[in-house]
């Protein structure tokens, strides 16, 4: 089977876990600094706060950003379930923006339309608006946070896919026109630390924050303290936080795959230029990329005729092509039809996925399976429904 993504994990990788497994620190110890200094020093951001997960970021992003009960989050529909579960986390309620049928992103349009009418309507703005930068492409941010400046809310960008992308000459990640920016690490991205994520931000004293609530709240920081600090052991929980700590063995292994995400990328892109070349006559439309910056392609995400998507998913699969369909619509999902949201809400993200499919995306893909899932392709599409 040749799968829809697969980690590439090198002798170098492994051999910087090993340490970590014979030096005296597992978890909490200098590797999270490390990899946390590096991810620093690619984007070009100022503060990096590594977690357990994305999810782990993107919830405490909402909570460093005050969103609560009687808030709102604005975010795509064409995501995975996590970047809208992170305000209902926090007891807020969520609400979506239709994407661009082009770059399957958020649409800025579609935000100036609704944030307008809201206003007129005298109807709650969000506190919070978390674009997607959906399979590695950003999202025209600099049109939302100039909105953001208009109509007063804050940005977290979900850059789950998006580690290495570039969006006006900066790096996804930079912050330069959001608050708070989260990237994923789970073994299907462009860099793995098995699970985990990371949240940056231009922000101390969101950074500070961050990372408190990382881990439980709790600060060593006489300056954070309600009390003089009086003995070397002394620590306060200043907010309920959680444990969503990175172990350094996941940050040993993140720090050693940042070493190579340059070359990740550059083998993507490389990957995604010959898939639009060697899909051309076949009855697919290519994923579309804007001109403001480069795709990182996490995914290559092609659409095809919505009355045979099913049958060519299965007559792929069946010769061992590990296709795949990034998203089912999250306000099409039982939790969210019971908050009122019904089909037909968000025709533009609703449409994308009746004709979407994943093709298989990977560093280590070879040109020889690319040529396989290409020729697979043209044979299902031919075979039908």
């Amino acid at each position: 089977m040749i799968p829809y993504g697969r980690q590439d994990i090198s002798e170098e990788d492994i051999a910087e876990v090993v340490a970590i497994l014979h030096s005296d620190w597992i978890t909490q110890g200098p590797a999270i600094e490390r990899f946390e200094r590096a991810i620093v020093e690619f984007t070009g951001c100022a503060h990096v706060i590594a977690m357990a997960n994305a999810t782990a970021a993107l919830h405490l992003s909402m909570i460093s950003l005050d969103l609560g009960p009687g808030d709102t989050l604005w975010t795509s529909p064409n995501t995975f379930v996590a970047t809208a579960n992170a305000a209902l986390y926090c007891g807020a309620t969520v609400d979506f923006v239709d994407i661009d049928p082009s770059t399957y992103c958020m649409s800025v349009s579609a935000l100036r339309e609704k944030l307008e009418s809201a206003m007129a309507q005298s109807k709650k703005l969000p506190k919070v608006v978390a674009p997607v930068h959906f399979a590695g492409q950003s999202c025209d941010m600099r049109g939302i946070y100039e909105l953001s400046r208009r109509f007063g809310f804050r940005i977290v960008e979900d850059a789950s896919h998006a580690i290495g992308a570039d969006y006006l000459g900066r790096k996804v990640g930079s912050c330069a026109y959001s608050d708070i920016c989260v990237f994923s690490f789970h073994p299907v991205k462009i860099v793995t630390t098995g699970e985990g994520g990371a949240a940056t931000t231009n922000n101390p004293h969101i950074a500070t924050r961050l990372r408190e609530l990382r881990s439980h709240g709790i600060t060593r920081d006489p300056g954070r303290m309600t009390d003089v600090c009086d003995s070397p052991w002394y620590y306060q929980m200043i907010d309920v936080g959680f444990n969503y700590r990175i172990t350094d063995m996941q940050a040993a292994l993140g720090a050693s795959q940042m070493k190579r995400l340059d070359g990740f990328v550059a083998r993507r892109r490389q990957l995604a230029k010959q898939y639009a070349e060697k899909l051309e006559g076949l009855a697919v439309v290519a994923p579309a990329q804007s001109l403001d910056g480069q795709s990182a392609f996490h995914l290559y995400p092609i659409q095809v005729s919505a009355n045979w998507r099913r049958a060519i998913f299965g007559h792929m699969r069946s010769a061992g092509i590990g296709v795949n369909v990034h998203y089912i619509p999250v306000h099409t999902q039982p939790v969210y039809q019971k908050l009122g949201f019904c089909a037909g809400d968000y025709p533009n993200a609703e449409m994308y996925y009746s004709r979407a499919l994943s093709l298989p995306m990977f560093s280590k893909m070879t040109d020889a399976e690319q040529d396989r899932v290409v020729s697979t392709l043209a044979w299902a599409l031919k075979e039908g429904p």
